[in-house]
């Protein structure tokens, strides 16, 4: 066998063609230029020190619905609906595990004690259920949105 004698330039050359063919492989098996679907749902994120339990109400096909609950650790943050939204206005009820606090509105819905999903919004007692005062989100048709709930009563921050 003989031996293969290099110069400097010459393995400096192939070393540049191993570089760049390696980036090329690398770029090429890279997930971040594979097309991704885009992540859009609806989130809740809980900056209290405190489990939270979370209700969400929204309008589909089949009229109003309203479910939960979802167990919202302190300082985490939950998905509630995946994909992209539907519906422009969605309605949020939570309640404060340890305190007792609650995060409400104006808008009426059902909600039972234990995990539920309840179609439709009227007469709530007379089928078996509570009723409680959700807060309106306007998503203005984003298709995600997060809403932040803080243990200052009044400063829940929603956004996109």
């Amino acid at each position: 066998m003989d031996a293969v004698t290099y110069t400097f330039p010459a393995l400096l050359d192939k070393h540049r063609r191993a570089i760049r063919i390696f980036t090329a492989a690398a770029v090429l098996s890279s997930p971040l230029l594979i097309a991704q679907p885009a992540l859009a749902d609806f989130r809740v994120c809980n900056s209290t020190q405190n489990l939270v339990g979370v209700a969400i109400g929204y309008r589909a096909k089949e009229g109003w619905v309203s479910e939960g609950w979802w167990q919202v650790p302190a300082s985490t943050c939950a998905t509630l609906i995946e994909g992209e939204l539907q519906s422009r206005y969605y309605y949020l009820y939570a309640e404060d595990a340890a305190r007792g606090g609650r995060w409400t509105g104006d808008v009426n819905m059902c909600v039972a004690e234990n995990e539920f999903k309840i179609n439709g919004v009227d007469d709530c007692y007379a089928r078996s259920f509570q009723r409680m005062g959700f807060k309106e989100y306007d998503t203005g048709r984003q298709g995600s949105w997060m809403v932040q709930l803080s243990d200052t009563p009044g400063t829940q921050e929603s956004q996109n």
